[in-house]
């Protein structure tokens, strides 16, 4: 193999690991039937005339399995609060209790989570299309390069490397996939 042309398979594999974590994040916000803090994450509260992360505005807590807090620090910050995440789609309906905003995680029925499981297969299939748009790249530098010369033992060497990359990727997304049915799907 030549040294002449380098396809930056570092950079290739950033991107894809990008793509792995949007896809937690996502998975994250998706409630499995158990509280978690991090199912807040990406509720927007209008607050001092800017769209504000809800952990930006007060201190989120798990208390107990099927409770979640947000302890608002600013007391003209609650209704909004509250307002946003009603409308978050969560499916949470928030008491009040001062400052504090509770929020008691419902049984999920089983059309629900159904439902759940088909959003986590739509966040997967979100992150394969990233994995496979990053190897798309990778293989247009290939072509450039064979255009400018490359080998052709060179760029069969280098498409197979691209193409292991994205297949250790998807089977990742595959296999977080999996994980996060199951958490779902569990009663």
């Amino acid at each position: 193999m030549s040294d002449d042309f380098m396809i930056d398979t570092d950079d290739l594999e950033r991107r894809m690991d990008g793509a792995m974590a949007s896809l937690r994040t996502e998975f994250a916000s998706l409630r499995t039937g158990r509280a978690s803090a991090s199912m807040l994450e990406p509720i927007m509260v209008e607050a001092y005339g800017a769209r504000t992360p809800v952990n930006q505005i007060g201190t989120v807590n798990v208390p107990e399995p099927r409770m979640v807090t947000l302890n608002v620090w600013d007391k003209s910050l609650v209704g909004p609060a509250e307002k946003a995440i009603r409308e978050s789609g969560l499916g949470i309906n928030p008491q009040l209790n001062g400052t504090i905003i509770m929020l008691p995680i419902p049984e999920l029925n089983e059309e629900r989570r159904r439902e759940l499981t088909r959003v986590a297969a739509q966040y997967a299939e979100n992150a394969r299309v990233a994995v496979r748009n990053v190897r798309r790249d990778g293989m247009d530098q290939i072509k450039k390069a064979k255009a400018d010369g490359m080998s052709e033992d060179d760029q069969k060497f280098w498409e197979t490397e691209v193409q292991d990359l994205t297949n250790k990727f998807i089977k990742q997304v595959d296999s977080q996939l999996e994980t996060k049915q199951g958490e779902i799907m569990q009663v």
